[in-house]
């Protein structure tokens, strides 16, 4: 096979010999050889390590190779001029098909740092200047043959061998005229992982023994390579580095130059914005960031158990110039670092493109990557190669698009033995084509199925039947499905099911059914138990309303009518105090789950509220196993509502997908404060005075008719249903004195906070029920128990939960309770004071003058969440 060379110098420091640019060859680092004059020396992946060479390969055979200027075999010219070749040996399907090619390459470098520190795919390697400030430690030796003697590695605990044990052990170690290299493959027993600003790194540090003309001199040299800090999301890869290297650096930095680049190949600005790459720096670390399915990357196809994903890779380059601030000695830093995205399952899409009066099926199946290649197809009758399917009629096409794409669309006739037919109702006939799609993925041959599946029906309607047959339409708004059926010729002669149900009289009631003699129409709410979920989302839920029209006398199905919509609705809120309360429902596709039985991620967490549509959850963010990660200036609070299979009490069908429902708040985190107190000693010590103060009323809601536990301030919003009842007390605090006496004056109840907001509705007037009110207040003795030593200062009532509404809409699903509370003295017996609804039903109390002996509190609660489910509360 033909291929191809291209040469560029990839790094300052490496430098990339070959790039093959054909799909088909593949090499393989093992099965290349160095060539130093006539002798061949085999570069084994050890090898390559220990001696600065690296290889880089797409699964098409697409090859990179690196070789360090300070690499074995190269040689070098004054530190200043590198030259290196290679015979490199390809091969295409089999060892046996073998190509060699002879390779060299010359390049210049002269812009040394002190220190260079480069970190490859499979090896670290430093490179220190021998005049610099590194060899700072000279020693008496009595042999001046020069060259390095023996090596302490820091693991971190010191390690001594002679240079040849180093090199059996895999480590690299020479100097030149100038220079002390150093290399070390990743994960040696002499490495050693650190976590820098929360990023892993792999490090090496040595002390090398150098013997020179002057003596022998004690080289520190280390190097710190990343081996994480990459986060995905959905859209982009974010590598981060640290910014201050504390394995590298001692003291203060100064960073003189920062780079991006793409295969080793540095990016100026232009070039980065024109792909949307961004390369920035924090407090505490430099950050890349790259869109997934940038050009320099590439996506590949994979199949676990049988199901297709894709994955995206891209190597990135980060190059650092630094500058120590005590020292003013500089470090180049490079890094190469292959990134390669989780696997993310893909769902192709099927285009049903069929015109059934065609009498033939159109589908197209895609997007694919082009690594994709159709095999055969398995029809109902069996399995046939695509050139079969061409040769019998099927016209089966690959589709290409300029983003690396493509699609397969394929024609079946109905005619054609493979398609399945059935005629459910008579002069309709049903066709019916299930299909496997039969892919390898390339160059693996991975086998990938992709199920398909078209239908098509067609009427055999004529005048006659058109006028025979019923119509239906329908339309949706935010709260509502409204259905229209208009009569054929034969008039209101047919049977119709609504959902699951027959319309009778009692549901025509309550979906507001309207009949003339041409027609009908439904008013169907979507929360209707008639009516299915199909999907749940953070902002809406899809419902579904099914209709079927049926003569029963012929057992003809006239009209088979679906109506599904997307309706607003706030599944998930977020309380300023860190409450979060989020409603789920049952979807159509899990049909046996029991909401009662879902949980948060701690499956402790159980809803406050569930019947057979809906579970609502209230629960505050530093519980039930909830998340919290922070980004920018903003706190995520996660959590996931599912039916976990470890639990005893949980159970689904085998053939139900699992449940899983993913909640989140987004909170901003305020900007950190600064307070600050000083303290002055008091000359006399404080003495009480006597004085008049204000007493304090609170009002609490009562869990149960017991007033033994309350809701705490923690727990609102409170969520009831409608009619539900609700226990309030109100108590006088602080005070010990049973001389006086509380009286709940008036109480009423609003949407808002704002206790003179419209509309109100009145619970206690004039310290008595309204009479007014179909539900009446309760107004509860109280007696002393170990809870309540003086009865007088405590007053409760109970009150059934409603909601306001204008012309059968409801306004709001919330309301609030308030009270005007009366503090008197037992002493006193008139006005309001004379106690609790002393006087006669509809009798008119006198309002409290200004000079009378008791005060006026003003106490509320809320807010109280409604929650109605049905269509007619």
């Amino acid at each position: 096979n033909a291929f191809s060379l291209n040469y560029s110098l990839l790094w300052n420091l490496m430098a990339a010999v070959v790039v093959l640019g054909q799909t088909k060859p593949s090499m393989k680092l093992n099965s290349q050889s160095s060539k130093d004059g006539t002798q061949h020396i085999l570069i084994t992946p050890s090898l390559a390590a220990q001696c600065g060479y690296s290889m880089e390969s797409d699964p098409w055979g697409n090859t990179r190779i690196y070789a360090s200027l300070m690499g074995c075999y190269v040689d070098n010219n004054e530190d200043k001029t590198f030259n290196v070749g290679l015979r490199l040996q390809m091969y295409d399907q089999s060892p046996s098909k073998v190509v060699t090619h002879e390779v060299t390459k010359t390049c210049g470098y002269s812009q040394w740092a002190s220190r260079e520190i480069v970190c490859d795919r499979n090896y670290m390697e430093v490179v220190m200047a021998k005049d610099g400030f590194y060899f700072s430690r000279w020693l008496q030796a009595t042999d001046t043959t020069p060259g390095i003697w023996k090596l302490t590695f820091y693991t971190p605990e010191p390690e001594v061998m002679v240079l040849s044990e180093a090199q059996q052990a895999g480590y690299g170690a020479m100097t030149t005229p100038n220079r002390l290299v150093m290399r070390s493959p990743y994960n040696t027993a002499e490495t050693y992982s650190e976590d820098v600003a929360g990023i892993p790194m792999e490090v090496f540090r040595v002390s090398a023994y150098y013997k020179a003309p002057h003596g022998l001199t004690v080289v520190d040299s280390a190097a710190a390579c990343p081996i994480g800090g990459v986060m995905f999301t959905e859209d982009v890869i974010s590598w981060h580095v640290p910014r201050h290297i504390t394995p590298l650096i001692d003291g203060g930095i100064k960073i003189l130059e920062m780079h991006m680049g793409i295969n080793g190949q540095r990016l100026d600005k232009a070039q980065m914005a024109a792909r949307g790459y961004t390369l920035s720096a924090t407090k505490f670390h430099i950050i890349i960031e790259i869109p997934i399915g940038s050009p320099d990357g590439y996506y590949k196809s994979h199949a676990p158990d049988y199901q297709y994903h894709t994955t995206y890779s891209v190597e990135p380059m980060l190059e650092l110039l630094w500058r120590a601030e005590d020292t003013q000695v500089d470090t180049r830093y490079k890094v190469l670092f292959p990134i390669t995205t989780p696997l993310m399952p893909q769902r192709p899409q099927v285009s049903d493109n069929t015109i059934p009066e065609e009498r033939v099926f159109k589908a197209q199946l895609g997007p694919l990557l082009h690594d994709m290649e159709l095999l055969n197809i398995t029809f109902p009758t069996g399995v046939l190669t695509v050139e079969e399917c061409n040769a019998r009629g099927f016209t089966i096409q690959e589709h290409s698009f300029s983003n690396g794409t493509k699609s397969f669309s394929l024609q079946v006739p109905f005619s054609d033995d493979v398609v399945l037919k059935h005629n459910p109702e008579p002069l309709v006939t049903v066709y019916f084509l299930p299909l496997i799609l039969g892919f390898i993925i390339l160059p693996e041959q991975t086998p990938v199925p992709c199920p398909m599946e078209v239908e098509a029906s067609l009427q055999d309607v004529g005048e006659q039947l058109l006028s025979f047959l019923p119509r239906v339409t329908g339309t949706c708004d935010q709260n509502m499905f409204y259905i229209s059926v208009t009569y054929g010729s034969q008039g209101h002669n047919f049977q119709t099911m609504i959902g699951t149900h027959e319309l009778t009289p009692e549901l025509a009631e309550l979906y507001r059914l309207r009949e003339n003699g041409t027609h009908f129409s439904l008013s169907v709410a979507y929360t209707s138990s008639d009516a299915v979920f199909e999907l749940i989302e953070s902002d809406s839920i899809k419902a579904r309303i099914d209709l079927l029209l049926w003569d029963s006398n012929n057992n003809w199905k006239l009209g088979d009518f679906s109506l599904a919509c997307n309706f607003p609705l706030t599944t998930t809120t977020c309380y300023p105090n860190g409450t979060m309360t989020t409603l789920t429902a049952k979807v159509e596709s899990v049909h046996n789950l029991l909401l009662s039985q879902l949980t948060l991620t701690d499956p402790s967490c159980k809803p406050v509220f569930s019947d057979d549509r809906f579970a609502y959850f209230s629960f505050h963010v530093d519980t039930c196993g909830t998340t919290r990660t922070f980004f920018d200036n903003y706190m995520l609070y996660e959590n996931e509502i599912a039916l976990y299979h470890h639990s005893a009490k949980a159970f689904t069908s085998p053939v139900d997908p699992e449940y899983r429902h993913k909640v989140s708040c987004y909170y901003l985190v305020n900007d950190t404060e600064t307070m600050a107190f000083s303290y002055k000693p008091r000359s006399n010590e404080p003495t009480a005075e006597t004085g008049s103060g204000q007493l304090m009323v609170q009002m609490r809601l009562a869990q149960d008719s017991s007033y033994n536990l309350f809701y705490q301030t923690e727990d609102y919003p409170v969520v009831k249903y409608l009619r539900e009842p609700l226990y309030f007390e109100v108590e006088l605090m602080q005070s010990a004195d049973p001389q006086l006496e509380l009286i709940l004056e008036n109480c009423w109840a609003t949407l808002t906070e704002d206790r003179t907001s419209l509309p109100s509705w009145d619970i206690i007037v004039d310290g008595c029920e309204n009479l007014d009110d179909s539900y009446m207040t309760v107004i509860h003795p109280v007696v002393s128990d170990s809870r309540v030593t003086i009865p007088s200062h405590v007053k409760r009532f109970s009150m059934k939960t409603f909601t306001f509404t204008k012309d059968e809409e409801v306004l709001k699903d919330q309301i609030y309770v308030h009270c005007d509370a009366v503090v008197c003295e037992t002493n006193n017996r008139e006005g309001i004071c004379s106690g609790q609804c002393v006087n006669p039903a509809g009798m008119s109390r006198a309002s409290p003058d200004a000079d009378s002996t008791h005060n006026q509190k003003q106490i509320s609660s809320g807010p109280i969440l409604l929650l109605y489910l049905q269509s007619n509360l």
